[in-house]
């Protein structure tokens, strides 16, 4: 056996460790233990490092060499304040979630008191300041960063219109907020710039916003932790869809993540219109992110009855004991549940046809991205992973209405694994091994 290389994942429920053999290419063990973050995080994990050498012959070297990614104590939270909301708030919006955070609210135009207010009761750990494009509208931006200037918000990294970067420093000048500066979102009218300031949210999260949760702790025990999961597995996504030196990709895809709290969707996939379409609003990006909070298999069983025929008594039920469904109807309600939070989630996260009239007759216009081409959809999480019948789950994926540009006709694959995060770690520095292992772990439903 070769080298061992170990990944952590912390997670608000469980931390989760695996163990790959890179030169074989080959899952070891993987393991998870109840996470600590509310007490010692360490604990949780030197129980999950327990159970793997139980299974793995990792030592010393190996638990040092560990790095990991984290989701645990609400995650990366963040709000965005932008200019137009269908613009560079949108822009904003896109570049949290691409980095891995958890949009908690959003802003748009010039904020007001009760605005402010509400901003410092939602308590983010970050705030995107967006605005304007380079040499436009200064004003709002200028205005926000004042009203933030005087709020209790510790972190703020601003990405709009580089005119206004003098006004915007002199309004912080003295406040004592760390302020952190990036290219402009949206440099030009409809122009996305995320990848600058994905990296400015990473950083802020590896260097400070782990330290306040406690999570930097655990860098005494292993390597640290080096971004949010959302950004890991992400980055799994590209590696799949993309390839990677000369170990070919499985092309445009899009992962669905059903969790007992959220829902997200990744689509790694152009998504550009058909013939005869014309695109408004964002051209969205390539590699795209959404997080559905109302959606998640535990939290919210009451929204996701609303969309089924689940009825009280089966929700009384499954919430005494929904991961592990007893009897046919038990299990019957727990897939249309499981579905149905598919289904809504790629609704959402997919664009939309709209028919427009004009002196030149019907006009389509697309919003967002078409997904319709996708011909692979990943599924993971608990209520995909351990279903009783996966396809039926992850079905939901394709079945939009005719104007939802949701995939036609793909094939699917679970993470039964549930090893995507470790995937996406290992992808920073052996990319066509990790690769190679996805390829080898993902099981067709």
């Amino acid at each position: 056996m070769g080298d061992v290389r170990v990944f952590i994942d912390f997670g608000s429920t469980f931390t989760k460790a695996v163990a790959f053999d890179p030169d074989a290419e080959t899952l070891i063990a993987r393991v998870q233990s109840p996470s600590t973050v509310d007490t010692d995080v360490t604990a949780g994990l030197m129980s999950a490092l327990g159970e793997l050498r139980r299974l793995a012959p990792i030592g010393e070297d190996e638990i040092k060499n560990a790095v990991a990614c984290s989701s645990a104590a609400g995650g990366l939270r963040l709000v965005v304040i932008g200019l137009v909301p269908d613009y560079t708030t949108k822009a904003g919006y896109l570049a949290a979630l691409g980095a891995g955070a958890k949009v908690v609210g959003s802003f748009s135009y010039e904020l007001t008191g009760a605005e402010a207010r509400e901003l410092d009761a939602l308590s983010p750990d970050i705030v995107l300041l967006t605005g304007g494009t380079d040499g436009g509208n200064k004003r709002t931006i200028v205005h926000n960063a004042g009203m933030l200037a005087a709020s209790s918000v510790r972190n703020v990294i601003v990405a709009g219109n580089k005119s206004a970067r003098d006004e915007i420093e002199a309004a912080f000048e003295g406040s004592g907020k760390n302020v952190t500066y990036s290219p402009n979102v949206m440099p030009e009218f409809g122009e996305l710039e995320l990848d600058a300031v994905n990296e400015k949210i990473r950083e802020l999260f590896i260097s400070r916003i782990t330290d306040a949760k406690g999570i930097s702790k655990v860098s005494e025990i292993i390597s640290g932790v080096v971004m949010p999961t959302p950004s890991a597995v992400l980055e799994a996504a590209k590696l799949i869809a993309d390839g990677a030196g000369a170990e070919p990709g499985l092309g445009e895809l899009m992962l669905v993540d059903v969790g007992g709290a959220t829902t997200d969707v990744y689509s790694v996939a152009a998504g550009n219109p058909r013939d005869g379409v014309y695109l408004m609003g964002l051209r969205e990006p390539y590699a795209k992110r959404t997080v559905e909070g109302d959606l998640g298999l535990f939290h919210n069983l009451d929204t996701l009855a609303q969309l089924t025929d689940v009825d009280g008594a089966a929700l009384t039920a499954l919430r005494a004991r929904f991961s592990v469904p007893e009897g046919g109807e038990m299990t019957r309600q727990q897939l249309a549940l499981s579905r149905a939070a598919v289904k809504t989630a790629v609704t959402r996260h997919v664009g939309h046809i709209e028919y427009r009239r004009t002196a030149d007759g019907e006009v389509r216009i697309q919003r967002g991205k078409d997904l319709t081409a996708v011909k692979l959809v990943i599924g993971a999480g608990g209520p995909v992973a351990f279903s009783s019948d996966a396809r039926y789950v992850l079905s939901g994926a394709a079945d939009g209405e005719p104007d939802t540009l949701a995939p036609r006709d793909p094939r699917y694959v679970i993470d039964e694994k549930y090893i995507l995060f470790a995937i996406g770690l290992l992808s920073r520095d052996e990319p066509e091994k990790a690769l190679r292992i996805a390829k080898k772990y993902l099981r067709g439903v």
